[in-house]
């Protein structure tokens, strides 16, 4: 397999991704982590940080960044999947501030980190800008601050820009308002992964590619090469946990797919803006996202894509040509000055993990040392830090702040079973499509967006 193929990420590293030798034979150790991307290895990175003498083994059916932390938008955000309204609803409204808290913490930590250990990964502390183009949009923007602000939350964590204020920082078309929060790093996300994969090394553990895991049971890890013995064994493979026995209706993976420019010249930029590599997106339901690249490409991502029955995972849905030509069009309308002569040099695209709940989830059960993280909403660059912290609290018993967040130990019920499933989650895709549509042409909130959005718990 050609893993530089698989994004303009990975296309863009300055390595070339050869494998790392498989597990052969039987092994032990004090922790396996199934899974190389961002969830193992920070989990890998503080149990090493916190206890040197433990012997962790990392186990990859690929290569390390292969899954959605090598091809995701690149935004190191302080986003959740479930609103602050939904979060306190479920826990408490000092559970939900003490989560957001704890994710403007990781943006700073992983910022840290990155500095520390010198992984060159084109991280900017930009802020995220999410404009408003259409009434409905200026509604939500005007909701979501509200809701900040109702939670404790000023203006240093989410203002509302007036139209001038918001061109400035991201000069698109017909742009009415914006929020913005500066709790966002631009980052190139498989430079970070693969980075941070050499750190862990150097700190002693050892990681297998090319080595799938068929199988988790208590205290062991199945692999057609051999079995890793170890008191605990931690899940952390998110768009791809439905290939596991036993946990096809526990995420189900949906592809977010995503275009990259070729490099745009200065003075095309003087036009679009986000001179500080702020990260962007609009109001809209259809979730769109994107950032200016180092090295000044656009790559611009987002929903469209179907759910597969069954939850599959295949390497022919990465590319879904109707889709990208939706994002390529979306593009244009958000940017007229790229016109239809700026090439689109790299396509691609993979799963990410959403739980049944829309809620992420850490977790570790001391009686059969299993342990797990994941249900991000694509969300994860970030949030994948916070649930690495919080395991190596976890595996090491040690009770701080992050072990008493509202995710931990939360179980998102099961995903139901086909068909039911595939309605479920494709319906609900064409309910916000119809609704950014209709939106459009009357200029009017979608009330079938807004019961949707109810119904998810938002």
């Amino acid at each position: 397999m050609r893993y530089q193929e698989l994004s303009y990420w990975l296309s863009s590293v300055d390595e070339p991704l050869t494998p790392r030798p498989p597990l052969a034979g039987d092994d032990v150790a004090d922790v396996v982590i199934v899974g190389a991307g961002y969830t193992g290895l920070w989990t890998a990175y503080y149990l090493a940080q916190a206890e040197p003498a433990l012997r962790i083994v990392v186990l990859e059916s690929q290569v390390a960044g292969f899954g959605a932390s090598g091809r995701n938008g690149g935004w190191c955000s302080a986003l959740l999947p479930t609103s602050l309204t939904g979060l306190a609803r479920r826990h408490g409204r000092d559970a939900a501030v003490a989560m957001q808290r704890a994710m403007h913490d990781t943006v700073r930590e992983v910022g840290r980190v990155v500095t520390a250990e010198g992984i060159d990964c084109d991280w900017s502390y930009g802020g995220t800008v999410v404009l408003a183009r259409s009434g409905p949009q200026l509604a939500r923007a005007e909701a979501a601050v509200a809701e900040a602000r109702e939670f404790g939350f000023g203006p240093a964590d989410l203002s509302l820009l007036g139209p001038d204020e918001a061109a400035d920082r991201c000069a698109a078309e017909g742009v009415r308002a914006a929020t913005y929060t500066p709790h966002c790093a631009a980052v190139h996300p498989a430079r970070l992964v693969r980075g941070l994969a050499r750190v862990v090394e150097r700190q002693g553990v050892t990681i297998h590619e090319r080595t799938p895991v068929t199988e988790i049971r208590p205290g062991t890890a199945v692999t057609p090469g051999g079995t890793v013995r170890a008191p605990v064994v931690v899940r952390a493979t998110e768009g791809y946990t439905p290939g596991l026995p036993g946990q096809r209706r526990s995420i189900a993976p949906v592809y977010s797919l995503m275009i990259a420019t070729a490099p745009l010249p200065a003075a095309v930029w003087e036009r679009i803006g986000l001179a500080a590599r702020e990260t962007f997106s609009d109001h809209r339901h259809v979730i769109i996202y994107g950032q200016r690249t180092a090295d000044g490409r656009l790559a611009f991502g987002g929903r469209g894509a179907p759910y597969h029955f069954g939850s599959r995972v295949r390497p022919d849905f990465d590319r879904e040509p109707r889709v990208f030509a939706a994002l390529r069009r979306t593009l244009g309308e958000l940017f007229p000055v790229l016109g239809p002569d700026v090439p689109v040099t790299h396509t691609w695209g993979g799963p990410l993990g959403i739980a049944r709940d829309w809620a992420a989830s850490v977790g570790f059960h001391q009686a059969d040392g299993l342990a797990w993280a994941g249900g991000y909403v694509g969300d994860g660059v970030g949030t994948s830090n916070l649930a690495g912290r919080t395991l190596a609290d976890l595996i090491r018993g040690e009770q701080t702040e992050l072990t008493r967040l509202p995710w931990v130990n939360h179980r998102s019920p099961r995903w139901e079973p086909e068909p039911l499933r595939w309605l479920a989650v494709n319906a609900g895709l064409k309910v916000m499509r119809a609704a950014d549509e209709s939106e459009l042409r009357t200029g009017r909130p979608s009330r079938r967006a807004a019961a949707f959005s109810r119904l998810l718990g938002h």
